[in-house]
């Protein structure tokens, strides 16, 4: 779950401030984002996990940049790459998961930053809050409904997911989907697999409800 853990994290920090800036700064162009932002289910979630291989391939323009920044050599000290390419390291997998589900997060933000009155902005400034304390305070807070509802819609899904490790990670790695698929579809150990399946999902629900229960959002049940 760790890679499903990160990517979700990093699905959270890109998805937030482009949700805030469709829902506050877009104006008229608003429509156009967020159809960009939809765009990608109009294609095969199989074809987009395929285009990372091109896009991440040790000749490809991503790596020669990272290797020019010398990125790479940080990632392989964290234990990300192994210092030279990107495809079939954890970080390729980080990479595919957060692209395919990053719509997940971004629409429920949205949705959620979209319901706040502005004129609350316009109260704290009166207050004189800064917009730091105004975000802190007033933004963030009313958004928390979307923030939850967003990292379950990419955390759940991307906890199952076997095809980016499949395609852009190596044997070393292994989601709990990739082990439920082998069980099913090579080793054909059925009754392994349906256990592992039920485990997975137990697991699932079990931390779902702790953390809508810590987040203060019980609505959302």
């Amino acid at each position: 779950m760790l890679y499903a853990a990160t990517a979700t994290g990093l699905c959270l920090l890109l998805g937030y401030p482009l949700a805030y800036l469709i829902a506050f700064k877009a104006g008229r162009w608003r429509n156009l984002v967020m159809i960009l932002v939809i765009a990608p289910f109009f294609t095969s979630f199989l074809i987009r996990t395929l285009a990372w291989k091109t896009i991440l391939a040790d000749g490809g323009p991503v790596v020669g940049a990272l290797n020019a920044l010398h990125v790479l050599d940080v990632t392989s000290w964290l234990g990300l790459t192994d210092g030279h390419r990107v495809l079939a390291t954890p970080l390729a997998v980080v990479c595919g998961l957060t692209y395919n589900f990053l719509p997940f997060m971004v629409l429920p933000l949205y949705t959620s930053l979209e319901r706040i009155d502005p004129r609350l902005h316009e109260a704290a400034g009166d207050l004189y809050a800064r917009p730091a304390a105004t975000f802190r305070r007033v933004t963030f807070p009313l958004s928390m409904p979307g923030v939850v509802a967003g990292t379950l819609l990419t955390f759940i899904p991307a906890t199952g997911d076997y095809i980016n490790a499949e395609l852009l990670g190596s044997t070393d790695q292994k989601m709990i989907g990739n082990v439920i698929q082998s069980q099913f579809l090579r080793v054909l150990d059925y009754p392994t697999a349906a256990a592992l399946s039920f485990l997975l999902m137990a697991a699932i629900l079990a931390m779902v409800t702790f953390y809508i229960r810590k987040s203060g959002t019980e609505d959302l049940v």
